[in-house]
């Protein structure tokens, strides 16, 4: 192989970074090192990978043929190496996790300490986008996806159920009235999502047999804003109960309509993608993460898990 491990490196981290002094950063090199490295690849390939102007670098054809290549080769390499450190109980490296914020502020960070106690030198970058996104543009190695899926290329693992349920704080239900029926959520402030519309479809049946796809008062991008909105007494809200069940158990927010919406729950899977097999540190917070929140101290609402 012409190409040594290093060059291939720096190459891929110019390209994720998009400059040379942004890759030097992240790798820590000098910036003359970096472009060494790089030129010293491309002559060695007998090719240009990259067009540099003075304002950006654009992959060739080449190039980005041969990213793609490299980033197998890299992966590769890094399933050879846990699979060694694990074996030697060692488990080492970065690992990146992507949840929407509820999920990490209520279920991941609250669980996190169990798993750094049982693998103290795996490296965790946890990042929280509220929709779903592509693992492999973004570098993730994992994601926690509440919802149904949709992306076939993914591979997943069931981690549990969620109930949703209709809450609001009880200062605004002393001042605007406890709902009795599901029109009655028609002259209330109800508080929704901007997208995906879908959320703002509430399990609650109009008169003529319709659910009520709500029109709200005010909307956010994230469910953790809008349980702060309901917390606050602005309007209700249809949310999660694992990000809602200590609020409820506490009495800052209180169940709507409980006997009178549908039973809705969505599920929550760890995805990953997967070749011949994936890495143990995805496998082992997969493996964790499946039996954290079986145990029953977990504070999810156990009746939505299965």
């Amino acid at each position: 192989m012409k190409a040594t491990l290093e060059e291939i490196t720096v190459y891929l981290a110019v390209v994720d970074t998009g400059s040379f002094t942004a890759a030097a950063d992240h790798l820590g090199l000098p910036v003359s090192t970096t472009s060494r490295l790089l030129a010293r690849l491309e002559e060695k390939l007998e090719t240009t990978l990259l067009r540099r102007t003075t304002r950006r670098l654009d992959l060739t054809e080449e190039g980005a043929r041969f990213a793609r290549d490299a980033r197998n080769i890299m992966d590769a390499v890094q399933l050879a190496e846990d699979g060694l450190m694990e074996r030697k109980g060692r488990l080492s490296g970065l690992l990146r996790i992507d949840a929407a914020t509820p999920f990490v502020l209520h279920v991941l960070a609250p669980l996190l300490p169990g798993f750094h106690a049982l693998y103290p030198e795996v490296k965790l970058a946890i990042t929280s986008n509220e929709g779903f996104i592509d693992l492999l543009e973004r570098r993730v190695d994992m994601a926690i996806r509440i919802g149904e899926l949709e992306d076939s290329t993914l591979h997943s693992r069931f981690l549990g159920r969620t109930n949703i349920r209709l809450l609001a704080s009880p200062e605004y239900l002393k001042r605007a009235g406890m709902p009795k029926e599901a029109k009655d959520l028609l002259h209330h402030k109800l508080l929704g999502f901007l997208q995906p519309e879908s959320l703002n479809v509430w399990p609650a049946r109009l008169p003529d047999g319709k659910l009520l796809r709500i029109e709200p008062t005010m909307t956010a991008a994230s469910g953790e804003t809008l349980r702060q909105l309901a917390i606050n007494g602005l309007g209700i809200a249809c949310l999660s109960t694992f990000m809602t069940s200590k609020d409820v158990e506490a009495g800052r927010l209180v169940e709507v309509l409980a006997t009178e919406i549908e039973p809705t729950s969505r599920p929550v899977h760890a995805v990953f993608y997967q070749q011949s097999a994936f890495s143990a540190k995805i496998s082992s917070m997969v493996r964790y993460l499946v039996e954290a929140l079986r145990e029953p101290e977990e504070k999810w609402d156990r009746a939505a898990l299965s």
